[in-house]
């Protein structure tokens, strides 16, 4: 799960400049369309002939969404799709000579690491791929040893391959601490009543579950890490290691700087000196054009207008709730407002042949998730819908990713969790610490009427009677949640209880339970949606942002006036900083983030989530 703070050292560019920037899309939009039409006319016109060496840069790592926290949109080909596309445009340019991949000391999940090193291992059947880094973790690894002909770390640096753990994290200490408690339920054995908020520990369900869900990870990362050199997987557990001694037991072949491994690449490209040229990543030719651009796109809420028959990728990354609190992040992840009008548009869009969803979830609400759900399932009625899981579709995740009419999912993904928690965070108790007391005044002098309509009051744990009445509802959810994911894999709903005990699996296993249909990367994933759209390999490629125009997201229009739009931008900033000063300092912060899937859902209101049952950060 990825967490940023919200605007970083923009916002005072914000404060000063974004009235400007908005109020001149209305004259920038067909303009610079035509201005860019113009400048790639005369740039596919004069075609460089030149030779050069091909350089790939993942220092800033590799983001698979349009957003990035703040205010401007990250260029779409600095995405994971625009970099799938770069391998494969290298594979088709007799020009690229060599690849140099300067990994720094990014650091990516298993299952982009997995897909990177396929691609690369793809691009070296032609090319030398020389790759240089600062430091290698145990995912990185996967990348170098499938991916790379040469693999050099800076003297200074560390190959941390060290053996696969989970590190689970608990709020329980903290609320007892303080005098917070955390009135719990759950549907499903291993969702065991929300763990993270009620034990300190994990319950022996969850705890078996877990192990085995590692278990088959670290199979599944030993033989890809291992399977050029069968020999490393005695040495993969065995880290950490010095570069000097990484290049003894073979985990690398050089320690030197960058310079020294770009000028390996030109070497291995043959005996002239060569142009070096950026093809992704910082530095790179276009990226500016396209940032300015999808700028104005973001801004305007604007599409392209091309009836080209093309798939579209959509981003669905993040916990999963029904409202965004920030129109200008990724750190909110997936909302219903924002995700719902996005499949609308691309199902009513007929230019857009298939609909590929890259699914990255653990869940949250389950109100949003089945509105979700419901869009996709009309979708699909009219176009392929192709999930695509990345890091995982875990509960709420796995409810949108149901209704793909195929699942292709990474193999070291987390798919399942299906069941429901729910409860309510009670505050009463903190709250009486500092003197804050309450006092219930209900309309009916009936006790048990009373205790019902306060049954969301954050001050106090539910009666017999309320808790009964939650278990009822979050019994039918769990149902509901169990019919919607029979429904889009067109299975009965008892052929799906079996497996919708709470429990998470690793996508090989989810495989053979019938969870998932095929395992592959996003490439894969595309390439089916062509497929079942009867589309040719030809057919482009586009990643749509699945957020709301900042006009809308700003609860403007789009005819609104430079002060409506200087006025909202001040409201919302002044909403920003008083949500901020909730948690004081960055570690506050940084220590809640994690529970993000749980916990927002409850704070918008719901009392029911579908979200995994712990915290879990894989290492």
């Amino acid at each position: 799960m990825s967490h940023h703070k919200f605007f970083g050292d923009s916002k005072s560019f914000m404060r000063r400049w974004g009235w400007v920037v908005v109020t001149t899309i209305a004259i920038l939009p067909s303009g610079l369309a035509c201005e860019s039409r113009r400048e790639a006319g005369m740039t596919s016109a004069v075609k460089d002939t030149t030779e050069y060496v091909a350089t790939i840069r993942l220092g800033g790592g590799i983001s698979e969404g349009a957003m990035e926290p703040g205010f401007f949109p990250r260029p779409s080909q600095s995405t994971w799709l625009g970099l799938l596309q770069t391998l494969k445009d290298l594979r088709e340019d007799p020009l690229a000579k060599s690849v140099y991949v300067e990994l720094g000391s990014s650091a990516v999940g298993f299952n982009l690491a997995m897909d990177f090193g396929k691609e690369l291992g793809q691009l070296r059947e032609d090319q030398k791929v020389i790759c240089h880094a600062h430091a290698l973790d145990n995912a990185m690894v996967l990348v170098t040893q499938q991916g790379c002909d040469e693999t050099w770390v800076t003297a200074s640096g560390e190959v941390a391959t060290v053996g696969i753990g989970a590190e689970l994290s608990y709020l329980k200490g903290a609320f007892d601490k303080v005098g917070v408690q955390a009135d719990m339920l759950a549907m499903g054995r291993y969702k065991s009543g929300g763990e993270a908020l009620t034990r300190t520990e994990p319950s022996e369900a969850s705890l078996g579950n877990l192990k085995e869900m590692l278990r088959r990870l670290r199979l599944e990362w030993l033989k890809v890490a291992s399977s050029k050199n069968p020999a490393l997987e005695a040495r993969l557990e065995d880290g950490p290691w010095t570069p000097l001694r990484a290049q003894e037991v073979g985990l690398i072949t050089h320690v030197g700087f960058p310079d020294e491994a770009l000028s390996a690449a030109n070497q291995a490209a043959g005996p002239k000196e060569l142009k070096e040229r950026v093809v992704f990543g910082p530095g790179m030719e276009g990226a500016e054009g396209g940032q300015l651009a999808d700028l104005v796109r973001l801004l305007a809420g604007s599409r392209s207008e091309s009836t080209e028959k093309k798939v579209v990728v959509l981003p669905a990354l993040g916990s999963i709730t029904m409202t965004s609190s920030s129109p200008f992040g990724e750190s909110d992840g997936i909302t219903a407002s924002g995700m719902t009008k996005a499949i609308q548009r691309l199902r009513e869009d007929e230019s857009v042949a298939a609909l590929v969803v890259r699914m990255n979830s653990p869940g949250g609400s389950p109100l949003a998730s089945d509105l979700i759900w419901r869009e996709l399932m009309l979708t699909r009625e009219k176009k392929p819908v192709v999930i695509s899981i990345g890091g995982m579709a875990a509960s709420g995740g796995y409810y949108i990713a149901s209704a793909g009419n195929r699942i292709i999912s990474s193999p070291t993904a987390i798919v399942g969790s299906i069941g429901v928690f729910g409860g309510k965070i009670v505050l009463g108790g903190a709250l009486e610490k500092v003197g804050i007391t309450s006092y219930p005044v209900p309309a009916s002098d009936d006790p048990v009427a009373g205790q019902r309509a306060l049954y969301l009051s954050t001050n106090r744990v539910w009666d017999d009677a309320s808790r009964e009445k939650i278990r009822q509802s979050m019994r039918r959810i769990y149902d509901l949640f169990v019919e919607r994911v029979g429904e889009g894999r067109n299975q009965k709903p008892e052929t799906i209880y079996p497996h919708a005990e709470g429990a998470i699996f690793l996508a090989t296993e989810g495989l053979d339970l019938g969870l998932v249909d095929e395992l592959g990367g996003l490439n894969r994933a595309v390439a089916v949606a062509k497929e079942l759209a009867g589309l040719g390999e030809d057919v482009p490629v586009q990643l749509d942002g699945g957020v709301e125009s900042v006009l809308e997201a700003l609860l403007l229009g789009p005819g609104a006036s430079a002060s409506e739009v200087q006025v909202a931008l001040r409201r919302y900033q002044q909403q920003m900083l008083s949500a901020e000063s909730l948690l004081p300092g960055t570690f506050a912060r940084q220590t809640l983030a994690p529970f993000e899937a749980a916990i927002s859902p409850m704070l918008q209101g719901e009392s029911v989530v579908a979200a995994l049952p712990l915290v879990l950060e894989l290492h």
